[in-house]
């Protein structure tokens, strides 16, 4: 049997087609080439329509087909994987009400922090194990109080990858993992939030139907079916937030195991069994993809909102002929520190272990006489490097000390220069993988069709390509402690 991972990310739609039997992919297809745009009506809020995401999707499908290295009648089971925290609303004839808030969005922050008083701090932290913050659950709560006329048309609330399963499958669920994403869940009582609910005065019929993570989502409806080139009644068995499922890809799903991403956004992600929670909410805790009600499996999540989308901005705005090794070849030629330059990679939003402050991007020390186009990419992969730093501390004042973090060859974890500053700046080793969220969401999709017996066994055939150990920590331990200088002076 063969397995379509589909992950929708927001710069792009990709999915891949693995064999089941083997655990290896056979064919990939990314849509578009080119990033999405992000929609900022407003400074510091993001939006993306959801029909836009099905489009890629099905082009995204369409265009791995061309490969011919599989049969589409045999694929037999579909995941997905998507970016956190959205918030997409429908209405009874399941269309999309408005564009998406996404997950970078900083409108709802004001309205997250008065819930996180009101609720009281203690009950937050020790029941939904995060602030309200800027989640789905708070901006929702922004389109009651701003858009009214929308509000009231809204059947169901979902996360993204809830609304791609619905467009496949006509289907609406949801999961423990997802609800908890959005801060819906109460984890001290097992249920939708009795005070997130009431103190935004929701509607429980706002929610869909509540699934494990690893179960049937819907099956392929016979008119998406055809226009795929798939089987009817194909079932989603299985979907999760980006995060989590990079996890699953990286085969981190026991207490200790830690994973990183660095694309747009840049994440670290621990799991633990515990109820764990930040004093002050700059890292979050959420369920895991194995997470039951009987055996507690959290990721303990840091996210920075501004990582790759920095390195893309540096390339477009100062060199956008360059690919992005060119960039990296050209950064290799600066030594360590950059000459004094130093960048802070602030620009996406407000961020979570800044205590929700949007601080900005910044460069600081620019010699004009000095400083080239190469200085300026090689800092702003340190400033990255950095900011991981400064979150991974946070991490370890809450009990998550990573011994190995292990992240999948892609995004920026491509150049070797940022994996050099990574490891050195968080002194931590890196094991990196041949894997990506498509495919991790493909054998999601085995493990919640009952192909593989339990999670550990989708991965059977994972092996690390290499590790990477520190090798200069006293060089990068003097850029960092500077560049931790300098963000004290926003905090």
């Amino acid at each position: 049997m063969l397995l379509l991972g589909i992950d929708v990310g927001t710069s792009s739609v990709k999915v891949s087609i693995v064999d089941a039997q083997t655990q290896q992919c056979r064919a990939s297809a990314q849509y578009p080439e080119i990033e999405s745009p992000i929609i900022s009506p407003q400074p510091g809020w993001a939006e993306q329509s959801p029909d836009m995401w099905w489009e890629h999707v099905q082009l995204a499908i369409k265009k791995a087909h061309t490969s011919n290295a599989y049969s589409p009648a045999d694929i037999g089971a579909i995941g997905i994987s998507y970016q956190m925290h959205g918030l997409v609303t429908v209405n009874e004839k399941q269309q999309s009400l408005r564009n998406a808030i996404i997950w970078c969005d900083s409108r709802a922050v004001e309205i997250g922090d008065k819930a996180f008083k009101a609720i009281g701090k203690k009950t937050s932290l020790t029941h939904l194990l995060n602030s309200p913050g800027n989640f789905t659950a708070s901006k929702l709560a922004w389109v009651k109080e701003n858009e009214p006329a929308v509000y009231k048309q809204i059947y169901k609330i979902m996360l993204p990858g809830d609304f791609i399963a619905m467009k496949m499958t006509g289907a609406l669920t949801t999961s423990i993992s997802a609800l908890s994403e959005g801060i819906f869940w109460d984890f001290k009582k097992d249920r939708i939030s009795k005070d997130v609910m009431e103190y935004f005065d929701f509607d429980d019929n706002l929610i869909p139907s509540i699934q494990n993570v690893f179960s049937d989502h819907g099956k392929l409806t016979g008119s998406v079916a055809t226009d795929l080139s798939l089987k009817a009644g194909i079932p989603v068995t299985y979907k999760a937030g980006d995060q989590p499922n990079n996890a699953l890809s990286l085969n981190v799903l026991e207490p200790g195991e830690v994973a990183a991403t660095a694309g747009t956004s840049g994440v670290i992600y621990g799991v633990s069994d515990e109820l764990t929670y930040d004093d002050e909410s700059r890292v979050n805790t959420f369920a895991h993809v194995n997470y039951t009600t009987d055996e507690k499996r959290l990721g303990v999540l840091l996210c920075i909102n501004g990582t790759g989308i920095l390195n893309r901005w540096v390339k477009n705005i100062f060199s956008p002929a360059f690919s992005y090794p060119q960039m990296n070849m050209e950064a290799a030629k600066v030594p360590v520190g950059s000459d004094g330059l130093r960048i802070l990679p602030f620009g996406n939003g407000a961020e979570r272990m800044l205590n929700n402050k949007i601080i900005g991007v910044h460069f600081h020390h620019i010699d004009l006489n000095l400083h080239t186009q190469a200085h300026l990419f090689r800092a702003a992969q340190e400033g990255i490097a950095c900011a991981f730093r400064y979150g991974l501390d946070i991490m370890r004042e809450n009990g998550m000390d990573p011994q190995i973090i292990r992240a999948g060859k892609a995004n920026m974890f491509l150049s070797d220069l940022f994996i050099e500053a990574f490891v050195n700046t968080t002194q931590v080793p890196v094991e990196l993988y041949n894997c990506d969220g498509s495919v991790g969401a493909a054998l999601g999709a085995g493990i919640g069709a009952g192909i593989y017996k339990s999670p550990k066994e989708a991965f059977t055939t994972a092996k690390p390509l290499t590790v990477i150990e520190p090798s200069n920590k006293k060089e990068y331990k003097a850029v960092y402690e500077e560049w931790k200088e300098l963000l004290q002076k926003f905090q």
